[in-house]
Order: C-alpha cells, then structure tokens, then sequence
C-alpha cells in the first residue's frame, strides 16, 4: 500500500525540510484519507483505487498550474508544477502514445466497432484496460482518431 510509503516520504522530508515534497505528499495523504473515510468505501483502499486519486490529483494540478498561468501568477504554477512531480512520482509507469495506440487499436478490431458512433463502447473498454497507464484525454484521442 502506498500510504506507509507516504508516511515514511513525509518524515524524510520533514527532516530535509524539503516544503515542495512536503506539500505533495501532504496532498496525497489527505486525498487517501478521504477516500478510505468516505461514506459507503471499504476499509481498504485498492491500488487501482489509488492510482485513479493519484491522477485525479494530477489533473487537478495541472489545471491550476494552466489557470496561473494564463492570470500571470508563474509563483503559483512553480508551486503547483513542483507537487504535480511529487505525485506523479507515486503513480504507475504511464504508457506511450504508440503503446496506447496499439492496445486501442486491438480493442477496436476485438469489439468490431466501425464507425464514430460506437466510440462509447470502444470507451469503455479501452478505459477497463488501460485504467491507470494512459491518461483518460489521451484515450479519448486516440480512439476518435482510429474510429473516424
């Protein structure tokens, strides 16, 4: 599970005073906290589970690191760039676009799908596959692009 990892990394950074990890694995802490204590989820988190927190995290990061951007605020998107890197370094090994390519491209001659508008259906059982090694937009790309 990652949060004994996180609970160590934590106190390594604490101890090298190290504010931007600190951050970081505070936001992950917290994030896993809610899950596991969220109404109707079971004691224990999955690493599918957490995987999906640790990229909503990221998106979320990034969003903010885009919106500072356009206002002006580089200090801010520093900041949010800075935790983007401490968590992304927890999650697993993302695929290449090539990779993704291939794996969405054998979904689609396995389903049969054929035009744009079985794009839902190849979705879904592109997002089961490659749950957690490609990012969901990326996903969403690619297969619009091989179904057209």
């Amino acid at each position: 599970m990652i949060s004994t990892t996180i609970d160590q990394e934590i106190k390594k950074a604490m101890l090298a005073k190290d504010q931007a990890q600190l951050r970081g694995l505070r936001a992950i802490k917290a994030a896993l906290l809610l899950a596991k204590t969220e109404k109707g989820s079971s004691e224990e988190i999955t690493e599918e589970t957490e995987s999906k927190i640790l990229q909503k995290l990221v998106k979320q990061r990034r969003e903010s690191a885009d919106i500072y951007k356009q206002q002006g605020r580089e200090d801010l998107s520093i900041i949010e760039e800075e935790e983007i890197e401490v968590i992304s370094s927890f999650m697993p090994k993302q695929l290449e676009q090539a990779e993704v390519e291939s794996i969405i491209a054998q979904i689609i001659r396995d389903s049969g799908a054929a035009s744009v508008k079985e794009m839902g259906k190849v979705m879904g059982l592109a997002n089961k596959e490659l749950a957690g090694k490609a990012d969901g937009k990326l996903i969403a790309e690619i297969v619009k692009a091989q179904l057209a």
